[in-house]
């Protein structure tokens, strides 16, 4: 039963200015500047987002990528991405139009300070793509293998350093319908025409070349996705049919594992033991449930102190970004009012927070001696192994909980 409010309707014209203070008095807000020391990058679809999905009418109207950037640099995000579609037309990909485009981009970029961190190839959404970008067609493959060169053509006049790569439509509605392992092929010589473009790239231009990076998602918008998750992706990078495998890497969503039921943390791992963890896209939602991009340390903030303390201890330096859709209730003033700086405060907290966490004494010693072992047992007696052990065991609850007084405020109790 709802409880009536004393509260009277809040007039239109004062309804910015009420969510405006009611952020502030919340706290825990970082300047600008201090944003801009993390390498958080803001895309240019999550902001752009309108509310629409498959059951949803936009309630936000569009925004231009002038506006995003410009709010980005207010908020102190340092770093843009965007997908190759989000801001040019499909029709003027490769000509004139597209020059155009990216040239105010590289102009509104410079205006505000903010770089270019990643391109991304749209592969998805278009009608092209109904049969995936490996599709029997030759021409639809030809077609693909000329966006993704696009794509780092446009990487290299934004300065990017990372190209992203989402197969989202590479699978199947029915079954039988493809043959897989030569779907694969298909689609991996697609990563290959990216690669060998970008090599002749980085020559002409005498930089680097991009780092290449996959990202998995094992549900939607296929009925069978054939690289649905991190773990399937590695395989394919070792699997022989990429000519510059050292030049594709992971870039893991961190929904995208969790969907599946997967703990995104150990995905990481073996994305870090194979030298493959280039790019991150943080986000938070549900397990076993669908893509609702939610802003990060909102649902899972526990989760997400132990993720960053495993990127902090393992070096991991790079970026962090922004994929999430803020919720179709929140305002187009919200959005960078509320949205984006909440989601970047929150980031920095739990960063800050897992340092924290691996300079605890507590958490330190419970370690150290979970590593030390029990005295008083050696050779192969099971029953004394255990027993030597059994006490020390339950310091994994006990860092567990020491996680969770550092994640509340260390030791906070309560009178009743």
């Amino acid at each position: 039963m709802l409880v009536p409010t004393t509260m009277k309707p809040v007039p239109q014209n004062q309804q910015q200015s009420l969510v405006e203070r009611l952020t502030k008095a919340c706290g825990g807000s970082y300047s600008p500047e201090t944003r801009r020391k993390y390498f958080i990058t803001g895309p240019q679809w999550a902001a752009a987002y309108q509310g629409q999905a498959l059951f949803h009418a936009p309630t936000r109207a569009a925004i231009g990528y002038e506006d995003v950037i410009r709010e980005y640099a207010k908020i102190g995000i340092g770093y843009w991405s965007t997908h190759d579609t989000d801001v040019i037309p499909t029709a003027a990909l490769g000509k004139d139009g597209q020059h155009e485009i990216v040239a105010g981009i590289k102009k509104s970029l410079a205006e505000h300070g903010l770089k270019c961190s990643m391109v991304t190839t749209e592969t998805f959404h278009h009608a092209v793509w109904a049969a995936s970008p490996a599709a029997e067609s030759p021409n639809v493959r030809d077609y693909a293998a000329f966006r993704v060169k696009n794509t780092v053509d446009i990487g290299y006049e934004l300065g990017a350093e990372f190209a992203v790569y989402w197969p989202g439509s590479l699978g199947y509605y029915v079954q039988g319908a493809v043959e897989e392992t030569q779907t694969l092929k298909w689609y991996a010589e697609t990563l290959n025409a990216a690669c060998e473009h970008d090599i002749e790239m980085g020559r002409k231009h005498d930089r680097p070349t991009l780092k290449h990076c996959m990202e998995a998602k094992p549900f939607e918008p296929q009925a069978e996705i054939l690289l649905p998750t991190s773990d399937a992706m590695l395989a394919f990078i070792g699997s022989g049919l990429l000519t510059h495998p050292e030049m594709v890497g992971l870039n893991p969503e961190y929904l995208h594992e969790l969907m599946w039921g997967a703990a995104p943390r150990a995905v990481l791992a073996r994305a870090l033991l194979a030298g493959k963890l280039w790019h991150f896209d943080i986000n938070d939602g549900y397990r076993l449930k669908h893509d609702v991009d939610i802003a990060v340390g909102l649902v899972n903030p526990l989760d997400w102190l132990n993720v960053l303390m495993l990127l902090r201890s393992h070096g991991y330096n790079g970026p962090f970004n922004l994929d999430y859709k803020p919720p179709r209730t929140t305002s187009n003033h919200g959005v960078f009012a509320v949205s984006f700086p909440t989601a970047v405060d929150r980031f920095i907290t739990l960063w800050e927070m897992a340092g924290e966490a691996l300079a605890d004494p507590i958490i330190n010693e419970a370690s150290e001696a979970l590593k030390a072992g029990g005295e008083g047992a050696h050779g192969n007696d099971a029953d004394a192994i255990a027993a030597s052990n059994a006490e020390l065991l339950s310091l994994h609850e006990l860092i567990a909980h020491r996680l969770v007084q550092i994640l509340w405020g260390t030791g906070r109790t309560y009178s009743v």
